[in-house]
């Protein structure tokens, strides 16, 4: 007991005890300081108001032990959904609804959750019920109905499954006995109609699908590939009807980009984000995976192939007619930054730093200075150095930014008056994602759900929860004339961009007043240089690794329209000329790298590789890091466990790296695995099982 004199004590409030394991589960231990007042006798009559501290109060700390579930099989985690001490552990439910996804199908939860309905009673027994009170209704039953309540709330999209919504029939069925007169069982009757509805409305865009016309409407408008050079200028013969997007002032383009992600932004649902999620996007059949992250990147595509066609689309253009274009979408790039939308603020910046456009120096030699100055800070916030470091300390000011808040709002409510958004860029949060479900196991030892990843996991989809909401402050109204103009805006792919770039200005006009564009330094030597610096070593390797993945098909970003990358190789030199940015510009879209909580021991050089698994069921990738230490069983045995198959023997399986060209490299059984693969191809691997010969063999100790 202390006694306080005005000050507030430096004692930690939450201190680590250590790990405690109890029925097949692993607990965190802290120790929670709390401190309570209580007055001296000199500090007035009894009975009366607390004093205050100055007015001879007493301090008294109490200490209390606070258990958090870290890692636990599957019956324990769906048993703790319902038994979880909420006020001592008060992430665990929407973290467990927010993350299922990745290792359990919702189904198999509710098969764990929900009990048997009870037996029916004889017609001639009579139940008296008071209302509001449900027939045998007792703590766990309360608790169910709780947990589905938060479910159908939080994550509706769980229990969408067309076209019987079985999953949602089994809660219905559930409430319908435990709690019919619950707002949970009103809330499960709405969801379901809400589907019905859906479902009618798919169907009747599908049958007026096949009366749309066939493309976009600059579909013809767009060059073939396979066409010469010289036809380009004639395809400028092709007139787009009704006005161009470039002629609407920059404000009111840049707040229908706005509005537009805004609107898909607010509709992503935040597992979707999950690594474990994301990256099967490229496997066969997955087409239908993870559709409102799709969506965003489409859009994302869409505004930089929109900068592409308006700058480039225009082969007869005089330097400085382009340079008009150019600063346009330099101010409606500002224009997004004060409406704080960060993803259109980064598709433009992307295509302005792309190679197509970057390289024409005639046209960047007659940008003025002053929209030339304005770039340049604009590029800034996404730039390479440090990770993306500027972009994500703004984006949490802006996050920051609250207004006033009501009186007698609830603690952790939103402020009455907002400013809208942010609205993000949402490859950041992927590529955290996806680094987060590279570092850490999905399984711990005795096959225990690593409860303690997807706690990390849901810090990152609770941040953009939030944003989601903040999004709801914009007041934006849409202009259907500045849409049309969008969806008609001629798009061109990565080799008519090339193509019509040259044209505009041949490859040996080249480049010396364009803005200067900096290599990004590749995802192995920033995760390198990420992991020596957490073990206080030194980062190794030199920024430019030729084994760098292109920034199109980064695992983390949005990919990307093909067209944001590198400089192809022999392409000149680009160097600052008197009116260009006194400092290098990134390339946008490449992959950063978060920090990395709990890596393991890991040598001065690491990367991350994908590897999939040859047999029936697809081309399933699942991410690993991989490090100089790491030898040939250790690789097969984590990819193993990545992909669910960790009861199968490292030594049946060998590891090949996918080569171009249809081609494989086998990895030798003991080799180092960092040293032993090519370095000119990308990080693509394969298990594929031995033959039953060749794995005798191995397990008798000889050669293979």
């Amino acid at each position: 007991m202390q006694r306080a004199a005005g000050k507030e004590l430096a004692l930690a409030p939450l201190q680590d005890w250590g790990e405690e394991t109890e029925d097949g589960a692993v607990y965190s231990v802290s120790l929670r300081r709390q401190r309570s007042q209580r007055g001296s006798p000199l500090a007035g009559p009894g009975g009366g108001q607390a004093p205050s501290p100055d007015a001879g109060t007493f301090l008294h700390y109490r200490t209390s032990k606070v258990r958090v579930l870290r890692a636990a099989h599957l019956e324990r985690l769906v048993r703790e959904l319902v038994s979880v001490d909420r006020e001592q552990d008060p992430g665990f439910v929407p973290t467990f609804l927010a993350t299922h996804q990745a290792f359990v199908p919702t189904a198999r939860v509710l098969g764990l959750l929900l009990p048997p309905p009870p037996p029916p009673l004889p017609p001639w027994v009579e139940i008296k019920k008071t209302e509001g009170q449900d027939l045998s209704f007792n703590k766990n039953l309360r608790a169910v109905v709780s947990v589905l309540g938060s479910w159908l709330r939080d994550h509706p999209q769980d229990f969408w499954d067309p076209p019987a919504h079985s999953d949602l029939g089994s809660v219905r069925t559930f409430l319908g006995w435990a709690a019919p007169l619950g707002p949970e069982a009103l809330e499960a009757e709405k969801l379901l109609r809400d589907f019905l509805e859906a479902a009618e409305q798919e169907q009747e865009e599908e049958e007026e699908q096949p009366q749309a016309s066939a493309g976009p409407p600059g579909a013809a408008r767009t060059p073939s590939p396979d066409s010469p050079e010289g036809s380009v200028e004639e395809e400028e013969g092709l007139v787009q009807e009704g006005p161009e997007l470039l002629d609407f002032s920059a404000d009111q383009v840049a707040e229908q980009l706005t509005l537009m992600d805004v609107e898909l932004f607010s509709r992503v649902r935040p597992c979707e984000c999950l690594g474990s999620v994301w990256s099967q996007r490229d496997r066969p059949g997955a087409a239908g995976i993870a559709p409102t992250v799709r969506a965003t990147v489409t859009q994302f595509n869409l505004v930089t192939g929109c900068v592409l066609g308006s700058v480039l689309g225009a082969p007869g253009l005089a330097a400085p007619q382009r340079a008009q274009r150019l600063e346009k979408w330099i101010r409606i790039a500002q224009r997004c930054r004060e409406l704080r939308n960060f993803s259109s603020l980064r598709a433009i910046l992307s295509a302005l730093q792309s190679n197509p456009i970057y390289r024409l120096k005639s046209s960047w030699g007659a940008v003025s200075r002053e929209p030339l100055s304005t770039f340049r800070k604009l590029s800034q916030i996404f730039s390479d150095e440090n990770n993306h470091l500027s972009s994500r300390e703004i984006l949490s000011q802006e996050e920051a930014s609250e207004g006033p808040r009501e009186e007698n709002s609830p603690p952790g409510s939103l402020p009455s008056k907002l400013p809208p958004g942010p609205v993000p860029y949402l490859g950041t949060f992927l590529t955290d994602l996806v680094m987060l479900d590279t570092a850490l196991p999905d399984m711990l030892e005795g096959d225990l759900i690593n409860f303690e990843k997807r706690r990390k996991e849901w810090e990152i989809l609770a941040r953009i929860q939030q944003l989601q909401k903040r999004c709801r402050s914009y007041c934006l109204s849409p202009c259907p004339p500045i849409l049309a103009a969008l969806r008609a805006q001629r798009q061109l792919s990565e080799e008519q961009s090339y193509r019509v770039s040259r044209v505009i200005e041949p490859p040996a006009a080249s480049c010396p007043s364009s803005p200067r564009v900096r290599r990004r330094i590749s995802l192995t030597k920033r995760l390198s240089a990420k992991l020596s610096r957490e073990r206080g070593a030194s980062p190794g390797g030199s920024p430019g690794d030729p084994s760098s993945p292109t920034s199109s098909l980064s695992p983390g970003s949005p990919p990307s329209s093909p067209r944001m990358r590198d400089p192809p190789p022999g392409s000149p030199p680009a160097s600052p000329g008197p009116q260009s940015p006194s400092t290098k510009l990134p390339l946008a879209l490449t992959l950063s790298c978060p920090r990395i909580p709990h890596v393991g021991q890991q040598g001065s050089e690491a990367r991350v590789i994908r590897v999939s698994i040859d047999n029936d069921h697809g081309n399933l990738y699942r991410s690993i890091l991989l490090t100089s230490q790491d030898k040939t069983p250790s690789v097969v045995q984590r990819a193993l466990q990545k992909h669910n198959m960790a009861q199968s023997g490292a030594r049946d399986y060998q590891l090949f790296q996918v080569l171009p060209g249809d081609k494989e490299l086998l990895i030798p059984d003991n080799a180092n695995v960092f040293y032993a693969m090519s370095p000119a191809a990308p990080g693509d691997f394969m298990l594929r099982r031995r033959k039953k010969e060749e794995a005798q063999h191995t397990t008798s100790g000889s050669p293979t």
